[in-house]
């Protein structure tokens, strides 16, 4: 077989007891081998290249199973991350004991981790008190995280002036996990006015921004409305109306509106929410002065994202 070109060679023998493996896979397929002995009589394995091409890709879909990103977790990042969002989640300044007893985690190891945070501006230590917080080192990154965001550079001008026109907070919240986000907000002129939500989070299906966000999800919407699901009516409603309502779930006295964004495809971006105190919104004022306004903003800034159809929620199921 003077001719290789269309061959690929697996293997060679050089001695009796040695052997040079170029493809160890080539193991399972000996029937399919050509074998040369060249003048120093070392044996050379061949193998049709088109049969090699066709084994590969077979044997690769035997042998590499797929892996979710929770199999790519390094246990020490989870840690060090967990230590962040504890501290970004407490309104006051923190010992090393609350860290440990809030996660589980030995003293020690919340130590280390926060004097490498400490070390480059994540954190601070109060000298006196011995406390931790958070430092501007995460200030920085998230405003440059936010900076970038293509929900908030489209929605915020627009929100603007939906909050100028109804004189109440508005929020663009999205989607984290199980819990809603409030993300940024334009604040009320009025002299009462509810205390900053911008990075609280709330159970989903409490609030009427995480209730939208629920309703309107591709991916469940068949989940939240099948009836075996306790509040499949509810969910139902939620988008047959297009908006969602709650008192009370986001504190005493206050009241909440929200509708959804979507953007190209269908694609779920986040909500809406227009949030204030119950004797300014009630359901009449809602009904008769913010529910328009709100709709047409979030029609506006969906355009923005790249939604090119009428903003009519209840017309996506």
């Amino acid at each position: 077989m003077s001719d290789l070109s269309d061959y690929i060679m697996f293997f060679r023998n050089t001695s009796p007891n040695k052997w040079d493996i170029l493809h160890p896979q080539a193991l399972l397929l000996t029937n399919f081998f050509k074998q040369i002995v060249d003048n120093n009589k070392t044996a050379y394995y061949f193998i049709p290249r088109r049969f090699f091409c066709y084994f590969l890709r077979f044997h690769k879909e035997l042998s590499v199973p797929s892996r979710d990103k929770e199999s790519y977790s390094i246990q020490a990042v989870e840690n060090a991350l967990d230590v962040l969002e504890a501290l970004s989640e407490i309104d006051d300044d923190v010992r090393i004991s609350q860290l440990s007893e809030k996660l589980a985690m030995n003293k020690t190891s919340v130590f280390r981790l926060l004097a490498t945070f400490e070390n480059r501006g994540y954190v601070e230590r109060e000298e006196q008190s011995g406390k931790y917080r958070l430092g501007l080192s995460a200030y920085e990154i998230g405003q440059k995280f936010l900076s970038r965001m293509g929900l908030l550079r489209h929605a915020r001008p627009v929100v603007e002036r939906l909050a100028r026109g109804c004189n109440e907070a508005v929020y663009i919240a999205v989607r984290r996990r199980k819990e809603v986000l409030f993300l940024d907000m334009i604040d009320t002129t009025q002299k009462v006015k509810i205390v900053s939500l911008v990075g609280k989070r709330f159970p989903l299906e409490t609030t009427a921004a995480g209730q939208v966000l629920l309703a309107f999800n591709k991916g469940q919407e068949k989940i939240v409305t099948e009836p075996g699901n306790p509040g499949a009516s509810h969910f139902t409603v939620i988008r047959g109306h297009g908006y969602a309502q709650d008192n009370d779930a986001l504190g005493e006295g206050i009241a909440s509106v929200a509708a959804p964004l979507f953007g190209s495809g269908g694609k779920l971006h986040g909500a809406i929410c227009v949030v204030g105190p119950e004797f300014r919104l009630s359901s009449e004022v809602i009904q008769k002065q913010i529910l328009n306004p709100l709709l047409d903003t979030c029609g506006i800034v969906s355009s923005k994202l790249g939604w090119h159809s009428p903003y009519i929620p209840r017309n996506l199921t």
